[in-house]
């Protein structure tokens, strides 16, 4: 190529263009809580990325107090959607908990729905639930717990802006 050519745009994978939107850095606050914790609010960034003709998408996500600055918790992974609407997710958290997760998009609703398969290294927590969808720009996420005493319970939940 010469100076003056420019280079090819980056292929969105067809498997990928579905739930491409979710494409960029988000970023936001939200608020948490469960049954045996004390609510508390937090800021977080959300970053999603997608290497050229691979059908995966990476994640990473980080928290932080909103009062002081100070790194709350962090988790990354790889979201696989389907060309039949289902998506596998894997995440490791700071923490140290894993979870793989299956569940569906819908395209023209924007939702992606995620149900927890596996919850590893994990003494307390059983089931995990994460709902994402984005109305008007804004991504919103919801995520529920439940762990061996308690059943299924609002954790989490967030709206985040596209930078």
């Amino acid at each position: 190529m010469d100076a003056k050519s420019e280079s090819p745009a980056p292929v969105v994978h067809p498997a990928v263009a579905p739930i491409s939107y979710l494409l960029g850095t988000w970023r936001g606050q939200g608020e948490g809580g469960f049954p045996t914790i004390h609510s508390f609010s937090y800021g977080e960034e959300l970053h999603f990325s997608h290497s050229p003709n691979k059908p995966v998408i990476g994640y990473t996500q980080k928290t932080w107090k909103l009062s002081s600055g100070e790194p709350m918790h962090a988790e990354s992974g790889y979201w696989r959607p389907k060309p039949d609407g289902t998506i596998e997710v894997v995440i490791a958290q700071s923490n140290g908990l894993v979870e793989v997760q299956k569940g569906t998009y819908s395209v023209e609703e924007k939702v992606i729905q995620l149900q927890s398969e596996i919850v590893g290294n994990a003494s307390k927590v059983k089931e995990i639930r994460r709902c994402f969808q984005l109305v008007d720009g804004v991504l919103c996420y919801d995520v529920q717990m439940a762990t061996n005493t308690i059943t299924l319970q609002p954790h989490l939940k967030a709206t985040l802006k596209k930078l």
